[in-house]
């Protein structure tokens, strides 16, 4: 997931490690008496005559991130994720909710021994439980949708639809945490509007052109992926609602556990269980869980040391990635309408992103 996701969809605020610590006035000067007297360098002690001095002890500076590090693991990120992607695309005899399945087995494989070694337990804070809970239905609930929506329509439009969420994210905090809600909210809330109405093309305003699947079909990834959107909003939302006083592999945990209950009990009604007969798509399950943890890893470890600003305006590299890989692998050239779409819904992301980071400056 994303947690994220999906940064789109995170959004954590980190300050950034200072590059330099600033010496008080005078500091470097030793006193004139040392040098009358002999004293070595100022690298040595004018009172004890070693190296460092043995009479105090500087604490440790800590070491400065390499410039750009965490806007490259974005793109690392956005990269990991557009792979996932293009791989559920691929594996077209599973269905989604089977591949969220195998995904959430994976990664319970991974999370459960970093629980077992961070000794946080498996159930967490009483007063967080609900709130857990709701993350690992909701989480579980936006990758099935997102997966179906990959599945049935094309990787770019289902793509760029999933970059609504901070509309909805934004509108949910207004809500629920009560978050200001803005004019320049609403501004960005209709170019995504306008986006997501360019890629459906609903045939009342644009006809029956443009859409080469059968429209029906079109439809129902529109409405999973603007499905995903909207139950990733929610659980970012909880996210912050919980904040940093639950651990956030507590918060996989819950997210894989709920999420293979929930997939084992729609495939028994849907009957769509079954093992894949290539060998090449079992690989590609793997795959799909390994990049998609990988991606998760990736937008951690930028919005450690960067701004959640900049990483936000690094992630709709994801958008570019897809349009890529649709062309490339399989051979759809995106329409002008899904071109617009995609500039309409990556123009609010960034626009929203500069106007917080321009926020967070001041």
């Amino acid at each position: 997931m994303r947690p994220q996701d999906s940064a789109g969809a995170v959004e954590l605020e980190e300050p950034g490690l200072p590059l330099t610590d600033d010496a008080p006035p005078g500091a470097s000067e030793e006193p004139a008496a040392a040098e009358a007297a002999g004293a070595p360098d100022s690298g040595r002690c004018w009172l004890c005559l070693s190296s460092p001095c043995c009479s105090r002890t500087e604490p440790a500076k800590k070491k400065a991130p390499c410039p750009g590090l965490g806007l490259f693991y974005t793109l690392l990120s956005a990269f990991c994720f557009s792979v996932s992607s293009l791989l559920v695309k691929k594996v077209q005899d599973v269905h989604a909710v089977e591949i969220s399945a195998f995904r959430c087995v994976l990664q319970m494989l991974i999370v459960l021994p970093c629980l077992i070694y961070r000794k946080t337990g498996f159930i967490g804070p009483k007063s967080h439980r609900i709130f857990l809970i709701l993350r690992g239905v909701l989480g579980s609930t936006s990758m099935m949708l997102i997966y179906y929506a990959f599945q049935t329509m094309a990787l770019a439009d289902a793509t760029v639809i999933t970059f609504s969420s901070p509309v909805f994210t934004s509108i949910f905090a207004w809500i629920c945490l009560k978050e200001k809600y803005s004019p320049w909210d609403a501004l960005f809330t209709m170019f995504t509007i306008a986006g997501v109405i360019l890629i459906v093309r609903p045939p009342f305003l644009f006809g029956s052109s443009g859409i080469e699947e059968s429209y029906s079909v079109h439809l129902k990834g529109t409405f999973a992926a603007i499905g995903h959107a909207v139950f990733a909003a929610s659980t970012l939302v909880i996210l912050r609602k919980m904040g940093k006083s639950v651990d956030y592999f507590l918060t996989i945990w819950y997210y894989v556990v709920l999420g293979l209950v929930e997939t084992v009990i729609i495939l028994f009604i849907l009957g769509e269980w079954s093992l894949p007969y290539c060998g090449l798509d079992r690989l590609f399950l793997i795959l799909i869980a390994l990049f998609g943890l990988g991606a998760q890893i990736f937008i951690t470890k930028a919005l450690q040391i960067e701004k959640a600003g900049p990483v936000a305006i690094m992630r709709t590299m994801d958008v570019v990635f897809a349009f890529i890989f649709q062309i490339i692998f399989f051979n759809n050239v995106p329409t002008w309408w899904t071109v617009g779409g995609a500039v309409c819904v990556v123009a609010s992301n960034v626009g929203a992103a500069i106007r917080k980071w321009y926020q967070s400056s001041k």
